[in-house]
């Protein structure tokens, strides 16, 4: 039972207010670091649309949720916000440094089919979708780690400084999905082996997601372009996609991923602190396939 004494998540969040975009010194960019990063452009603004489109997934996972009426108030009140803030800084910055891209225009076409990817069928039962969830948190807050660290090569303090804020969000994200898929798994129990696969199945969709659907987007326009963006043109998108899974694998925090991932299977502590160094290994082994 909540303590009508204890402040509510709205009051703690308005004490210490969350960051916001006008706090982004966008006219303080160094252009000359970033803008022939093509790496960096792509990421950037697949991550961009990606973010910009998540209040289609928060009204599917409302829906999916409506006998639970507290997680459906902080995912309208917090999360949509927040993600969607992401969407807007990131984008900002895109436009700010490839003013050629036609951002909107690809954005739109983006979602017209994401729109149709995205939907309350896909959703899995109860507790066993905020175990996915978890996943999904876990490779957001890994992936932003990672592109802080390439970004922190071309040494952009306002690149840097957005991409740290976003991670922190999603740290954040994933310790409420967490916690929710505890406060659901006490009432509606689900087996350890349902969740394994649950976390499994959504494991095995990251590399093949939304982040892939956007990313092709963008290269779509971006080709258009051609040198307009870059210099020597824009690579093959198979190879492209290559050459980025490559360069944001090498950065990921596989351990840090590898502790994520097994927090929803609730195992022992020795159990858990066993497996974690043979599952980095085999996460570093895939990541190189």
């Amino acid at each position: 039972m909540t303590n009508p004494d204890e402040p509510s998540s709205a009051a703690r969040a308005e004490k210490h207010p969350h960051w916001r975009i006008e706090g982004i010194a966008y006219d303080a960019i160094d252009h000359s670091r970033v803008a022939g990063d093509e790496l960096l452009f792509y990421l950037l603004a697949s991550a961009s649309f990606v973010e910009s489109g998540s209040d289609t997934y928060t009204r599917n996972l409302v829906t999916h949720f409506a006998d639970q009426p507290e997680m459906g108030q902080w995912l309208l009140a917090h999360w949509e916000p927040e993600e969607l803030q992401h969407g807007r800084a990131l984008g900002r910055y895109v436009q700010a440094v490839w003013p050629q891209f036609p951002w909107q225009v690809a954005y739109d076409n983006f979602m017209a089919e994401y729109a149709r990817l995205c939907t309350v069928e896909a959703l899995l039962a109860g507790a066993l979708e905020m175990a996915a969830r978890c996943v999904v948190e876990m490779g957001t807050s890994t992936y932003y780690q990672a592109l802080r660290m390439l970004a922190e090569r071309a040494d952009e303090p306002v690149l840097t400084g957005l991409l740290e804020r976003i991670r922190a969000d999603e740290v954040g994200h994933y310790k409420r999905f967490l916690a929710y898929f505890k406060t659901l798994k006490a009432s509606q129990p689900v087996s350890r082996w349902r969740v394994a696969r649950a976390l499994g199945a959504r494991l095995k969709e990251l590399r093949e997601s939304d982040s892939d659907v956007a990313l092709r987007h963008v290269w779509a326009y971006a080709h258009e372009k051609g040198a307009e963006l870059f210099p020597n043109g824009v690579q093959p998108f198979d190879v492209l996609r290559q050459n980025l899974f490559e360069q944001v694998s090498q950065c990921l925090p596989i351990e840090q991923a590898v502790r994520m991932t097994l927090k929803p299977l609730m195992l022992p502590h020795r159990v858990e602190s066993r497996l974690q160094t043979p599952l980095a290994w085999l996460g570093r082994r895939a990541m190189m396939a």
